[in-house]
């Protein structure tokens, strides 16, 4: 299968795949920004909150369609997919920088592939399981390596790397649910349905049990800190979606799914640009993990 865009419009297909890895290669910093005045609960919430709004004219018109088995599985999708990764990003992010979480969220395809594997039936060829090694293997670089140089950079394990790494588990769960359990929706259908069903869940621990509404408004900065969230949820998480959707239909999902590769030099750049430091191992870890996306998913 090839990785190019046909010929018919190849210029299309590039500015989509381009635009789709700045916006997701931008939630990172998004996160990060946020985080200044809310909580990673608080983040996590009002940015479910946001993207199930938008989607609201989508997935409301789909529900008389829908039977209890479908409802039972797009609750979980919600929860693995959305609400769930969007609570693990934001609590990592209160140790780990933008740049390396953007990195460590590239692992998310490789999971797609281990959790098939053992609870769907599917095959890991030798490529995939390189892939598994070599890129765990830039995951412990990243996870050892903190701050310093040198050997006095293994200041211990960064054990907030472990809350990106449950979330590409989350995705991988999410991703196998609907390739095996959902035939007749459409992708943007079931993101739109799923993030309905979390939406009340998002909304009732963001208004009962935080301080998301004070802080907004009396601590400097919430209205723009909550600005930040509002377009992590409808640019980053409801648009981007679309996006994808529709450059899976323009053209291979082989090509769509490079954008794996392209979002980590998104995050890595705003990281710089937001004064983070990267040591050299740091680079090391991210190419190592890259390049084991790349073996373990090349066609």
């Amino acid at each position: 299968m090839e990785a190019n865009p046909p010929t018919g419009q190849p210029v299309k297909s590039w500015l989509l795949l381009i635009l789709l890895a700045l916006i997701w290669g931008s939630s990172f910093i998004l996160i990060k920004k946020a985080l200044l005045v809310f909580s990673p609960g608080e983040v996590g919430a009002f940015r479910i909150l946001t993207a199930g709004l938008v989607m609201l004219p989508l997935s409301m018109p789909r529900l008389k369609e829908l039977n209890r088995q479908q409802v039972r599985y797009l609750i979980i999708i919600g929860l693995v997919g959305s609400f769930i990764p969007a609570f693990l990003f934001a609590k990592a992010q209160t140790e780990l920088s933008s740049s390396l979480t953007g990195v460590l969220n590239a692992l998310t395809p490789l999971m797609v592939i281990v959790i098939g594997a053992l609870l769907f039936g599917s095959t890991i060829t030798a490529r995939n399981a390189w892939g598994l090694l070599v890129a765990f293997l830039g995951v412990g670089i990243l996870v050892l390596f903190q701050s310093g140089s040198g050997l006095e950079a293994v200041t211990g394990l960064n054990f907030y790397a472990f809350f990106v790494l449950a979330a590409t588990v989350c995705y991988g769960f999410n991703v196998n649910i609907i390739k095996y359990k959902f035939v007749k929706l459409t992708p943007i259908a079931i993101t739109a349905i799923s993030l309905m069903m979390v939406l009340p869940l998002a909304a009732i621990y963001l208004f009962a049990y935080t301080r998301f509404s004070f802080k907004m408004v009396h601590i400097p900065g919430g209205w723009e800190a909550a600005g930040y969230i509002t377009l992590l949820g409808v640019v980053g998480t409801a648009l981007a979606l679309i996006i994808f959707n529709v450059m899976v239909k323009l053209v291979s999902p082989v090509f769509a799914s490079s954008v794996t590769y392209l979002i980590p030099i998104v995050a890595i750049f705003w990281g710089v640009i937001d004064g983070e430091t990267l040591l050299l191992w740091h680079y090391v870890g991210i190419l190592t993990v890259i390049l084991g996306v790349w073996i373990g998913n090349r066609k």
